[in-house]
């Protein structure tokens, strides 16, 4: 089990023939550079599963962005969009609604992410599955990759240890988004931390 970036690093050095990885992503500005950084070691497979964003007009906005930025870049790169369903997310966070951003709800809203991503790379024969969440430097990678290798344990499919974040991944996928012209959101996504920075609903 890999626990750290250098080792991640390492790891993709022995990856051979390009194994198949379902990328969960939430949007096209945190899948840049992850994109940019693992499509020589694997065939990419985009699993756009976001039932936490909030309007139902900024989902959408954030799933063109996606499919923007793999056209820009030219990547023979699918996208899986599952259903959205909100009611899904208001489950995994019930009784969490009010507790803050990097709070327990947001561990929760992981889980209901990833759980999707890991269920539909078992059933679909993928070899790994990630996200590119850990990109953020709002994003809480430790828990992330617990829940990553939670999930391998439980649906039998391996996690592909993320931290995208270092080695300056954050501002390499700023400079993509600038590079390709993407939006990027100046909020988590979901209702709950578009009301706790202020924003306009």
């Amino acid at each position: 089990m890999i626990s750290n970036y250098k080792e991640f690093k390492l790891f993709l050095k022995t990856i051979e023939n390009r194994p198949k990885l379902l990328l969960h992503s939430c949007c096209g500005p945190c899948s840049s550079h992850v994109l940019e950084l693992l499509n020589n070691y694997f065939s990419i497979t985009i699993f756009y599963s976001n039932d936490c964003i909030f309007p139902l007009e900024e989902y959408y906005h954030r799933l063109h962005e996606q499919i923007k930025i793999v056209q820009e870049m030219n990547l023979d790169i699918n996208i899986v969009i599952p259903p959205y369903d909100k009611a899904d997310y208001n489950k995994a966070v019930k009784g969490q609604e009010n507790l803050g951003e990097h709070s327990i709800r947001c561990y929760s809203c992981f889980l209901e992410r990833l759980t999707k991503t890991a269920k539909y790379a078992a059933d679909n024969q993928f070899s790994y599955f990630t996200t590119t969440l850990s990109i953020s430097p709002y994003k809480n990678s430790s828990w992330l990759n617990e829940i990553g290798y939670k999930l391998e344990r439980e649906y039998g499919i391996k996690y592909l240890y993320s931290d995208f974040k270092k080695e300056d991944g954050y501002k390499r996928s700023i400079a993509l988004s600038k590079e390709y012209d993407l939006y990027r959101q100046d909020y988590c996504g979901c209702i709950y931390s578009l009301n706790e920075r202020g924003l306009k609903e």
